[in-house]
């Protein structure tokens, strides 16, 4: 098979084209081969109870969850807790709520079209934009991967000692992992990735349970506080929460996955697998937020109430949980729940980059290929960081990667918002009028918070 062309076909004619199917409709180009198409349309929706299609729609929405709760929540949500207490759980609810809007929109956008968002932005823009947009994508799915690869290596570090740099390498066998749970069916890797999350979760109640918070204080900490946008220390954590909470490569994952499902093709029909695939996600990213409320809750019960309030890298928080907690099991349950989770979002990540580049570039390479390229990207520079600088780079890169991020996130937010508020691309299942306020509210937010996050930063490198 011949490589791919990575570089901007020529710009196609707009001249108008016959459209042939009702969801080309507002589209400058027709609907392909949709993304994933070894597993599309593969899981049929059984069962004439309303809990028995809520069975069947559930899966999509837990391995969008994987990336809200991955290894580059945990130093935020470490940092958070362990500065300024429970004051930032507001923001971590806050965040999550703009999730499940964003990850609403996503798979409404998927179901009602029968495209990703990655093949939505191929149809809609021009080549020389399209091409732009897939190449600011994958960087992002390179910044991710590469917190999620570090993530694992320092858990694996922590439990068995094995050197950061052979973890790094180790972490390249998701790669086979993925290729072989989805030749057995894409419910089986859902399978996994939902009992990857129940080991996280399962793991943080321990936590909680032994470090016993102050639940006033929890409660309290749940409502927004205005304080916190006039207390410059507080507002770079709550932003750096936000950057590294909503995902840009969730939002084309979403998209793609959801059309796993065998809903009927009719209006009526997308009308239920909306509604379904909403309560899919909302439930699972209520997962979410109860994982990153128990990083930031533990945080501040554990290292804020004893004074350790520079706490913000794993590694200082894995030896320091069992001498404060005075429970020995607290530090290997911590790290075990940290390698669930950076395993989980590897998984995730390598189909979240398959869907991006055959979306983007229509394109089909094999997906031991696309996996491998999407692992190399990010094993080299976290290789090459642990080999020269140890663990205090890869703490660096592990922020780094939340920072670049943050400045993709809205060109991935933007064309969705625009794309599910339009009636003639969406018709009946256009955001209503509230709705598209709302959408956009949240995007010009997310936009600029990012930005200050981003000049801040850029600030302190430079200083």
């Amino acid at each position: 098979m011949s490589a791919p062309r990575l570089v901007p076909p020529e710009p196609e004619p707009l001249s108008p084209r016959p459209v042939g199917r009702a969801e080309d409709a507002g589209w400058r180009l027709s609907r392909v081969t949709p993304s994933l198409a070894d597993v599309y349309r593969t899981i049929p929706i059984t069962g004439s109870t309303w809990w028995r299609k809520v069975l069947a729609f559930a899966g999509p929405g837990y391995l969008v969850a994987v990336g809200y709760m991955d290894p580059g929540n945990w130093a935020t949500d470490l940092a958070g807790g362990s500065q300024f207490g429970y004051t930032l759980l507001s923001v971590i609810l806050i965040s999550n709520l703009m999730a499940v809007l964003l990850q609403g929109l996503a798979s409404k956008l998927g179901i009602v079209s029968g495209r990703d968002l990655a093949q939505a932005c191929r149809d809609h823009y021009s080549p020389r934009v399209s091409f732009g947009l897939w190449v600011l994508c994958e960087i992002a799915i390179a910044a991710c991967d590469l917190a999620e690869v570090i993530g694992t290596a320092i858990a694996l570090n922590l439990l068995f000692g094995i050197p950061i740099a052979w973890g790094v390498g180790i972490t390249a066998l998701d790669v086979l992992i993925v290729l072989y749970l989805q030749n057995k069916g894409f419910r089986v890797l859902e399978a996994l990735v939902i009992a990857l999350i129940a080991t996280v979760g399962l793991c943080f109640l321990f936590e909680l349970i032994v470090s016993r918070p102050e639940l006033g204080g929890v409660l309290r900490g749940f409502v927004p506080s205005t304080g916190i946008l006039f207390d410059q220390e507080k507002l770079y954590i709550a932003i750096s929460i936000l950057g590294a909470t909503v995902m840009p490569h969730n939002l084309y994952l979403h998209s793609s996955i959801v059309q796993t499902r065998r809903y009927d093709l009719s209006q009526e029909g997308k009308r239920e697998a909306v509604r379904f695939a909403f309560v899919d996600s909302t439930i699972a990213l209520s997962f979410a937020l109860f994982i990153n409320a128990a990083i930031l809750i533990v945080a501040a019960a554990t290292f804020h109430r004893t004074g350790n309030t520079q706490v913000a890298e794993i590694q200082d928080a894995y030896q320091l949980l069992s001498p404060l907690l005075g429970v020995g099991a607290a530090s290997i349950v911590f790290a075990l729940a940290l390698l669930a989770s950076g395993q989980n979002s590897t998984l995730t990540g390598t189909l979240a980059g398959q869907i991006v580049m055959e979306g983007f570039l229509n394109i089909r390479i094999r997906p031991w290929l696309r996996r491998l390229i999407t692992r190399a990207i990010a094993i080299v520079p976290a290789a090459i960081v642990a080999i020269l600088y140890g663990q205090s780079g890869t703490a660096k890169l592990l922020v780094l990667s939340q920072v670049v991020l943050s400045l993709q996130l809205s060109f991935a937010v933007f064309p969705l918002v625009m794309f599910t508020s339009d009636r003639e691309k969406m018709g009946e299942f256009a955001n209503s009028t509230w709705l598209k306020a709302l959408a956009y509210l949240v995007a010009f937010v997310i936009a600029a918070l990012n930005t200050w996050l981003l000049i801040k930063t850029f600030r302190q490198w430079l200083a």
